[in-house]
């Protein structure tokens, strides 16, 4: 009997790439980059500027963090749909989870940390803050290598300037069987990239292919992070890149813990794709839009029922 192919994501390596790079190896990585985002939306990055300590610290800080009285986590408040705390969800009873606007911001950390900690709690601060500096530096890799690649970087520093980043960091609870449970529904982000950091060696993120196959994620190094288009990056690129679905399954008796760092549109900036994107061949997908007004959108009942939110919403 033959054996089955074990479906994984690309993998690509960033060791000794920065920004200012310009060597063989940033030609070669930036059409690994692009080919993964074409045919999967998403890819495995080995990236090592985040050092494994700030991984372990980030482990330590967040189990004390989702430990903290449920009305204590309540004062984390944002004008923005689901980018405080989030959790009490009947539909996904496993998750919890905690939004940090302008998580790369030290300054910004600390408001948060005396909210949650009003006796302090500097070693939180001080972890979100340089693990969200360091990863930026990968988001912005891949986002100059997009750009190079559709050949539109001259719109490199609006593109860069119109986003902030948004941490969230994420606790599954362990379901306590060996049957999977939902730890979050299939969708597709709605930002512009997504970096996710698996923390503490308990799996669960799949992955869904354009086929319909999914691919159960499963790290390759220590200094393994996921790397996922979200929809404004869809809509942007006019429909080069590809959003994919994905999921988290959850079994066994151990928790989970995850990081994703999140390029998020500025609110009032419109995201509309480039005119040079746009020709007969590649006619116009989707109408411009305000990232804020259309994440109003998606988490009304209307949305919540369509399978392509953003088609639904700007779609030409």
């Amino acid at each position: 009997m033959g054996s089955e192919t074990i479906l994984k994501l690309p993998v690509i390596d960033f060791n000794s790439l920065d920004l200012e790079s310009k060597n063989p190896k940033w030609e070669e990585v930036k059409s690994q980059v692009f080919k993964a985002l074409e045919e999967c939306g998403c890819f495995e990055a080995l990236f090592d500027k985040v050092p494994l300590e700030i991984r372990k610290s980030l482990f330590v800080v967040l189990k004390e963090l989702f430990d903290l009285p449920l009305q204590t986590k309540l004062r984390n408040l944002s004008k923005k749909p689901f980018h405080g705390y989030v959790g009490q969800y009947p539909q996904v009873p496993l998750y919890e989870s905690m939004g940090i606007d302008d998580a790369n911001v030290l300054e910004t950390v600390e408001s948060l940390e005396t909210i949650l900690w009003p006796e302090r709690f500097p070693s939180f601060s001080k972890t979100i803050q340089a693990f969200s500096e360091q990863l930026s530096e990968l988001d912005q890799i891949v986002r100059k290598m997009v750009l190079e690649s559709l050949g539109v970087e001259k719109y490199l520093d609006e593109h860069m300037n119109s986003t902030n980043y948004l941490l969230r960091v994420m606790k599954y609870s362990a379901p306590q069987t060996e049957d999977a449970k939902i730890g979050i529904s299939s969708h597709t982000d709605k930002n512009i990239v997504t970096t996710l950091c698996q923390l503490n060696g308990i799996s669960g993120l799949d992955v869904e292919t354009k086929d319909g196959k999914w691919i159960t994620y499963q790290p390759s190094s220590p200094h393994s992070f996921v790397v996922m288009i979200g929809d404004s990056f869809l809509a942007w690129s006019n429909g080069r890149l590809y959003s994919a679905f994905h999921r988290v399954m959850m079994t066994g008796n151990e928790a989970r813990y995850s990081a994703g760092l999140f390029s998020i549109p500025k609110g009032g900036y419109m995201i509309k794709a480039p005119e040079e994107l746009v020709d007969e061949e590649h006619p116009l997908l989707y109408k411009p839009f305000d990232h804020v007004e259309f994440l109003k959108y998606y988490y009304t009942e209307e949305a919540q029922r369509q399978k392509y939110a953003l088609k639904a919403y700007c779609g030409v």
